[in-house]
């Protein structure tokens, strides 16, 4: 018997977009729901989509808003946004509302696909947090609270480690500055603090530090730590 294909729902009002997702998704077994518009996403989420592609540039319904309305339905299906080049501000808000990831157009597939897998994953994970997370030569034991590289013990402070174990808990995922300041500190805590932290953690855990393999910078946004194996 085969899979259940995973159906993914494009809200994107340009005909081309979803005619390129439409393609380059359904020859990787997924199925496609298309909405033109806000309204229309709002009406095929009826169908249970597992993930929605979501475009912030539509022509009823501004889409941080829709976001927000989508958010306030379901708290948990992933959300990748595609939105213009250089509209950092508008992903910054839309991974605050509650998206996974986010693209800037235009895009290859073969990244949109690893972004998908990644904010599935990340999903699935979520009620069920692994005891031990392992990327490359990165491990970290959850449960004994245990960081490794290779088979060396990475002695790491308790700040950063929690700011290792929030990264984790969201592996794949584009973690804002304001979340990690609102999660580790408060969000009025000056963002300068988690540089100093994300470059101490960097100083332990990468092979070089200038050229992060684990910890990835987001410029502009924040940081994502590279997805699990």
């Amino acid at each position: 018997m085969s899979a259940t294909p995973i159906k993914v729902l494009v809200i994107d009002d340009e005909p081309p977009i979803r005619k390129l997702l439409r393609m380059g998704l359904t020859t990787q077994g997924y199925e496609i729901l298309e909405a033109p518009n806000g309204k229309t996403g709002l009406e095929l989420l009826a169908e249970d989509p597992a993930l929605i592609i979501l475009d912030l540039g539509l022509p009823d319904i501004q889409g941080h808003d829709l976001l927000r309305m989508i958010r306030g339905r379901n708290d948990s299906v992933p959300i990748v946004v595609l939105s213009s080049r250089g509209d950092e501000a508008g992903k910054v808000e839309a991974l605050d509302l509650g998206a996974d990831d986010y693209l800037t157009k235009p895009f290859g597939m073969d990244e949109l696909l690893a972004r998908m897998r990644a904010a599935l994953r990340h999903q699935l994970q979520v009620h069920g947090e692994r005891p031990v997370f392992r990327t490359g030569d990165l491990s970290v034991d959850l449960v004994r609270r245990i960081v490794k590289v290779g088979e060396r013990e990475v002695k790491l402070s308790p700040k950063e480690y929690d700011l290792l174990r929030v990264m984790v808990q969201h592996a794949g995922k584009v973690l804002t500055h304001r979340l990690l300041l609102k999660e580790l500190w408060d969000e009025m805590t000056d963002a300068q603090y988690l540089r100093v932290y994300v470059r101490q953690l960097r100083q332990k855990i990468e092979a070089d530090p200038e050229r992060p393999q684990f910890v990835l910078t987001e410029t502009g946004i924040g940081y994502r730590l590279r997805a699990p194996d």
